[in-house]
């Protein structure tokens, strides 16, 4: 990967990482980590990994944050009204947009990118039929612990969300 590409590229990543932790607003913090999950499907892209950057997009930075979107809102969890944040979002905007331009423009001047190695891939390397012969073999214990993971936080958030129903006065039941 080129250096000119690969600096800018970790240091908007770290920055929409810490967007999500020091973020007070939960709708921006999961836009952060929209931020950050699509600036790792760059990082795969870059490194010519493309199924696994669409799935990168795809799986987490729409379905689990779908989800994540969901359980915000069905928490009712509001804003701070006291914190404006509008100057650091504009910021955040302005220099990932000219990082974009600057690697939108290497992509468009500089088509090949030297590789990491020289050494031959492995056959059906980053195929679909590869990563799952790969992951429903060797990684099927993770895989199935992730998916039980993702459950318990659904049903976890569910219970969370359940909210007692308030009496009011002149009323018993």
């Amino acid at each position: 990967m080129n250096e000119l590409v690969f600096y800018p590229l970790a240091a908007l990543s770290v920055l929409a990482a810490f967007g999500v932790v020091l973020t007070n607003d939960p709708i921006r913090s999961a836009l952060s980590l929209v931020c950050s999950m699509v600036l790792l499907a760059v990082f795969y892209v870059v490194l010519g990994a493309h199924l696994v950057a669409a799935l990168q997009i795809i799986v987490y930075a729409g379905a689990v944050m779908v989800l994540f979107l969901f359980v915000i809102t069905l928490l009712n969890l509001r804003r701070d009204p006291t914190d404006s944040g509008r100057p650091v979002m504009t910021a955040v905007a302005t220099v990932s947009g000219i990082v974009l331009a600057a690697l939108l423009g290497n992509a468009v001047w500089d088509s090949t990118l030297p590789a990491a190695s020289n050494a031959p891939l492995a056959e059906g390397f980053g195929t679909t039929v590869g990563i799952a012969r790969q992951l429903f073999s060797e990684y099927i214990v993770a895989f199935e612990l992730t998916s039980v993971l993702l459950l318990v936080a659904v049903v976890g958030a569910v219970v969370l969300a359940k909210r007692e129903p308030v009496a009011t006065e002149g009323t018993e039941g």
